[in-house]
């Protein structure tokens, strides 16, 4: 009897102690979950999705803030930040594993090609910059007949900028009448290297780049794109929704809209503060804190008070730039049209 009583007694002692520590250390467990910024995946409403956002553009910057103030995890997304070029992201966007990128209106041709992605919001006004050497005697468009501008890629953001721009003052932008020449250089550093050589008449250059080169007062900038017209307080860079994850998810493409209206709100209101993440998460390279601060001030970054006043302004912006890239060729849809199939109004209030 004395036996059985030992060992019930033991038995009983031992399940204390095994609910002991399963509490204790279940509890520390629930702590460190809770604790971390990603979570689990049961916090997630929406599971776990790519954005490509290792870009390393300062314009960028709704993508690393949302992240990193959990404005992605706030709205039920586990994110994960990729690498991805301008193909890849169309391809992603078509098929719809990649729900939504920032760009421009490069996407525009893409766009009337079918490719299946919907303009839905705009992230920041300009971040592009055309440059010559200080002692160049070219001061405006009109002086850029005959000469060379180098580019990022043909047919890229930079490019079409610079086309639309000749175009409106009466030069061709159009290869077969070779009033410009228009070289491509993947590295901006090699552009300015060539503009430096004499080998290129001007730049055409994304910041923080060009505003780099403008500080370093060796060089004049005959375009701004935040500041000169045909550009001028419009959208440079907007939001692309997969077509797909529209129609099949739309609740899910408007808590993706919410996490980048905090984030834009949240940039506006700490401007500095944005730019610290971005170099502590070694997001973009910025070896000049007060310049990028400058910069990200100058991407007016629309807030919630913004998209009340001017509450069609997404819109009115890809008719535009439709009217532009239809003057000069690069689309064959007549504007209205284009805009109409190009551009998605997404109520973000959805599954809210």
């Amino acid at each position: 009897m004395k036996r059985v009583t030992k060992i019930v007694g033991t038995v009983a002692l031992f399940l204390l102690l095994a609910a002991f520590f399963s509490g204790w250390f279940g509890a520390k467990d629930s702590k460190e979950q809770t604790s971390r910024p990603a979570g689990t995946a049961a916090l997630y409403k929406f599971g776990k999705i790519d954005i490509p956002g290792k870009e390393g553009s300062l314009c960028a910057a709704p993508i690393y803030i949302a992240y990193e103030k959990g404005f992605y995890a706030e709205e039920g997304f586990e994110v994960n930040l990729i690498t991805a070029n301008t193909e890849t992201r169309k391809i992603g966007l078509n098929n719809g594993t990649i729900p939504i990128v920032n760009g421009d209106f490069q996407f525009f041709p893409s766009i009337e090609n079918e490719v299946k992605v919907k303009v839905v919001d705009g992230l920041h006004f300009g971040c592009i910059k055309l440059l010559v050497p200080n002692n160049s005697p070219i001061y405006s468009a009109k002086d850029l007949r005959g000469k060379r501008i180098s580019v990022d890629e043909i047919g890229g953001t930079p490019h079409q900028v610079a086309a639309v721009w000749l175009e409106k003052n009466g030069i061709s932008a159009k290869p077969e009448d070779r009033q410009v020449t228009f070289l491509p250089f993947s590295d901006g550093n090699l552009a300015v290297e060539a503009l430096n050589k004499g080998e290129v008449d001007v730049a055409a250059l994304w910041d923080p780049f060009g505003s780099v080169l403008e500080k370093t007062g060796n060089y004049r900038v005959i375009l701004d794109i935040a500041t000169d017209e045909p550009f001028a307080d419009k959208f440079c860079c907007f939001l692309y929704a997969s077509e797909k994850l529209i129609k099949e998810e739309p609740d899910k493409v408007a808590a993706l809209l919410r996490a980048y209206h905090k984030a834009q709100n949240w940039i506006a209101a700490h401007p500095e503060e944005t730019v610290d993440i971005i170099i502590k998460g070694k997001y973009s390279q910025i070896e000049d804190r007060e310049l990028a601060i400058k910069l990200i001030k100058s991407y007016a970054y629309p807030t919630t008070e913004d998209r009340a006043v001017k509450p069609t302004q997404v819109r009115d912006n890809v008719r535009y730039f439709a009217e532009q890239l239809y003057s000069i060729g690069y689309l064959t849809t007549d504007p209205e049209t284009f805009t109409n199939h190009a551009y998605a109004e997404i109520d973000i209030t959805l599954g809210k």
